[in-house]
């Protein structure tokens, strides 16, 4: 039986990965609120420790990105679901390393273990989805996936602010967490598929020239391995080079907003719940308006909305050390998820484009190295800006500096990628 494509024609098979992503969302949700905001007061964090600080997102983002590297040619190899599978068993250890906790190293070493877990089942969703879908869906497909990821992100640090301030951080992380990780376990054995076929099957309807064809690079045999596609995403081909960077920077914004914003309000006695809506408008905001920015792309294309992205979020980004009360910093967090929303879906969907599909996985895991490189990059950046000067509203200027910056290096190198609305010019290679 043919396989066919479609979010349509795979609706069953796409609302279990849309499932799966909005636990793997859930999974890195429960860290991002409370154990900032309450690390001095319930990990031992030295007071005014800005570089250890963000030290668990520097580990988050170095593991993160090699593992998103790694998942996509394991992917391309053995499977979609195999590696899923494998993301969520490194998660099982987390909850329980952080309830344990004796001190802040062990919050590092529960990262290092949920970057591994992020690395390799929201690479997968993505992945999946991709295969499954048209061409044509690309920007609704991964807006779906995104949505669903960071609804789960912003779901998880409000439900884990209200049950930390009701039971204790410790127990509400640990039972949340393993309620999360035992759902998801139980879900991929008994429902995932593997959706590395719908791809076999992709490639072998282009070349009877059944799709659009599109911009690929020139740069690369017919057959790569690792280390040559690596080396055309991330330098060779300038469009996917100016992706990657954009997506590198990006990252910058949600480091700020995961290791920084939570101290930085609760520093200025803003309460823990609070800080939870603060920062669940940014992750709703980013997560809701990707079922409308991914399907724009698929109609006026992946450029503008990649760039416009990139400067709104650095001028939510700059507006957030000018507010003074909770609607004003709600408000910023707002603008900054619409600036994501923008972004996010779409840069990824630009390099999904140019990538043939039978190395469409590793080309996908290569973008996201670098952009969860940008973890780390950004981490170490804005708490070395914030330790130099003595204020963390450092933090908050170095983020927004590079957003518009790296904004303007994706419009002077990057292109239009939507095969519909630019396609190559001349019939792929045989």
């Amino acid at each position: 039986m043919s396989l066919q494509h479609g979010i349509r024609a795979n609706l069953a098979q796409f609302l279990h990965q849309l499932l799966q992503v909005l636990l793997v969302g859930m999974t890195i949700g429960m860290m991002r609120t409370v154990v900032p905001a309450l690390a001095e007061d319930e990990f031992d964090l030295p007071r005014g420790s800005f570089l250890l600080l963000v030290s668990f997102v520097v580990a988050f983002g170095v593991v993160k990105a090699a593992l998103n590297l790694a998942a996509g040619s394991l992917s391309d190899r053995y499977g979609r679901r195999q590696v899923l599978l494998a993301g969520w068993l490194a998660a099982v250890p987390v909850p329980w390393m952080v309830w344990h906790a004796p001190d802040w190293s062990w919050i590092i070493a529960a990262t290092v273990l949920l970057g591994v877990n992020q690395g390799l089942t929201w690479s997968m969703t993505q992945t999946a989805k991709l295969d499954l879908g048209h061409f044509q869906q690309r920007g609704l497909a991964i807006g779906l996936n995104e949505c669903a990821g960071y609804g789960g992100v912003a779901a998880a640090g409000i439900a884990t602010a209200i049950l930390a301030t009701h039971y204790g951080a410790r127990d509400a992380l640990l039972v949340f967490g393993y309620t999360v990780i035992g759902l998801a376990l139980a879900l991929t054995l008994a429902w995932v598929r593997d959706t590395r076929p719908w791809a076999r099957a992709e490639t072998t309807m282009q070349r009877e020239g059944a799709t659009a064809h599109a911009r690929y690079p020139t740069v690369i045999r017919d057959h790569p391995c690792t280390r040559e596609v690596f080396a055309v995403v991330s330098w060779r081909d300038a469009r996917l080079a100016a992706l990657c960077q954009a997506g590198l920077v990006e990252k910058f914004v949600d480091a700020l907003v995961w290791a920084v914003l939570p101290a930085y309000l609760y520093a200025r006695n803003v309460p823990l719940p609070e800080i939870g809506w603060i920062v669940a408008v940014y992750g709703f905001t980013w997560g809701a308006s990707q079922l409308i920015t991914g399907p724009l792309s698929d109609r006026i294309g992946r450029q503008r909305p990649n760039v416009w992205g990139m400067w709104i979020c650095g001028a939510g980004v700059a507006l957030i050390p000018l507010a003074d009360d909770v609607a004003a910093w709600s408000l910023c967090a707002g603008i900054v998820g619409l600036g994501m929303a923008l972004l996010y879906p779409n840069l990824l969907a630009a390099v999904a484009d140019i990538s043939r599909p039978e190395w469409r996985g590793t080309a996908v895991g290569t973008y996201r190295f670098w952009r969860d490189f940008g973890y780390a990059v950004g981490a170490a950046g804005l708490g070395l800006a914030a330790q130099l000067v003595g204020d963390v509203t450092a933090a908050f200027w170095f983020v927004a500096i590079s957003m518009f910056g790296s904004g303007a290096l994706l419009y002077w190198l990057g292109e239009e990628t939507h095969p519909g609305l630019n396609p190559a010019p001349t019939s792929p290679r045989p």
